[in-house]
C-alpha cells in the first residue's frame, strides 16, 4: 500500500519567493498563519498560545531527484548525501519546522488560523502535521512558560558578549523578539553566566511580564524598539570600554570618524541618543526613535544598543564598533 499524505492546512506568509526564505526558522523567519481545514479543527483541541510545536510540511517546490547536496548551498563545501543534511531537496521533502504558538483566530470557511513563529516556509507550503515539541514535554529548567530553545540562545549569545568583553558583571541586557512577544534577561542577572529565573517574557505591546523573573530596568527601551522597528529579531545592549572611553572624549557625531574603510561603512549604520538617565521613558524613546533608521544607537554616557534580524547580527555589529572605537582612540 503506498502511503498517502493529507494535507491539514496551509502557509500563509509574507515569504513568496525561495530567496527569501532563511535557511532556519532562528536566522530571522518572520510570523506567519497556518490555515487549518475544518475537517482537521477538533486536533487542536487543547492547544495554548505559548506552547512550542513542530510543524510538518510537505516542501512541495523541492528537487525530489537530489541525493547530494552542498551543505546550505555553499558550494566551497564539500557534497553530502542528502540524509546527511537538512536540505530541503530529498526523495520525500518533509520539512520539520520549530515554532512558537502566538494565537489563534477563527478564518473564513469554518477554518482555524494559528498564527506561529519564527517559520521560514514559503506561502502557500501544506501542512502535513503538528506535534508538541519534545522540549514542550520536560521541564526546560528555565522556568514554566520561558521556551528553552530561545532561553539557550539568550544563554550563549550573553556569555559570548562576556567573553568578548561587551559586558561585565550585571551591567547591559540582551532580548528575543518572539512574535508578540520577548524574551530579556532580568535585573540584576549576571550576563556571564545566565541561570534559572534570569529571563522574562514580556508582551511587546503592552509590557506586561507574562513568565519569568523581573525584566531588566531598561526592558522599555527594547519594547520601544521591537515596537517601531519590525526588522529588529534581536537586541543587544552592551557597555564597550572603547566606545565608552571615547565617548568621553569626542562628541558622538564625531565617533568613528577615522580613515579606515570599515568605519566609512560603519558609522553610517551608527545613529545616537542624548544622555537620559537609564531606565527612563525619555531614554527609551530616544532610542527606539533612533533605531528606524539605524542599527546600532550610542546612548551618550551610557553605552551602545545594536538591534538585528538575528543575535548574531545584532553582536557583531557591537563587537565591530568596539573594535573601531579602540583604532579611533589609538589616533588621537
Amino acid at each position: 500500500m503506498q502511503p498517502v499524505l493529507r494535507p491539514i492546512g496551509t502557509v500563509r506568509s509574507r515569504l513568496t519567493r525561495l530567496d527569501d526564505c532563511p535557511k532556519n526558522g532562528d536566522e530571522g523567519a518572520p510570523e506567519a498563519w497556518i490555515d487549518i481545514l475544518p475537517e482537521f479543527a477538533a486536533g487542536l483541541d487543547t492547544l495554548e498560545a505559548g506552547q512550542e510545536l513542530t510543524l510538518v510540511t510537505w516542501l512541495h517546490l523541492a528537487d525530489r531527484d537530489t541525493l547530494a547536496v552542498h551543505p546550505r548551498g555553499d558550494t566551497s563545501r564539500p557534497m553530502r548525501g542528502v540524509f546527511n543534511t537538512r536540505s530541503p531537496a530529498r526523495p520525500n521533502p518533509l520539512g520539520l519546522h520549530d515554532v512558537r504558538l502566538l494565537g489563534t483566530a477563527p478564518g473564513s470557511d469554518g477554518m482555524v488560523r494559528l498564527l506561529v513563529a519564527p517559520l521560514e516556509a514559503l506561502h502557500g507550503t501544506p501542512v502535513v502535521d503538528i506535534k508538541t515539541s519534545l522540549s514542550q514535554r520536560r521541564d526546560t529548567g528555565w522556568g514554566d512558560g520561558v521556551p528553552l530553545r530561545e532561553a539557550e540562545t539568550v544563554r550563549r549569545l550573553c556569555h559570548t558578549a562576556w567573553q568578548r568583553g561587551l559586558l561585565s558583571g550585571f551591567n547591559g541586557n540582551v532580548s528575543l523578539r518572539l512574535g508578540a512577544t520577548c524574551l530579556v534577561t532580568c535585573t540584576g542577572a549576571a550576563k556571564g553566566d545566565l541561570s534559572p529565573g534570569d529571563l522574562a517574557v514580556v508582551d511587546i505591546a503592552s509590557g506586561k511580564r507574562i513568565a519569568g523573573g523581573k525584566p531588566s530596568s531598561e526592558l522599555a527601551m527594547h519594547l520601544e524598539v521591537y515596537r517601531r522597528q519590525p526588522r529588529a529579531q534581536a537586541i543587544v545592549h552592551t557597555h564597550p570600554p572603547r566606545l565608552l572611553a571615547l565617548g568621553l572624549r569626542v562628541a558622538p557625531q564625531q565617533m568613528l570618524h577615522i580613515d579606515v574603510y570599515e568605519a566609512q561603512m560603519l558609522v553610517s549604520r551608527l545613529g545616537s541618543a542624548p544622555a537620559h538617565a537609564p531606565g527612563t521613558q525619555a531614554l527609551a524613546d530616544a532610542v527606539g526613535e533612533a533605531a528606524v533608521t539605524r542599527e546600532a544607537v550610542w546612548m551618550e554616557r551610557h553605552g551602545l544598543v545594536c538591534w538585528g534580524e538575528t543575535p548574531m547580527q545584532a553582536l557583531a555589529l557591537g563587537e565591530e564598533l568596539e573594535h573601531l572605537a579602540g583604532i579611533h582612540l589609538s589616533v588621537l
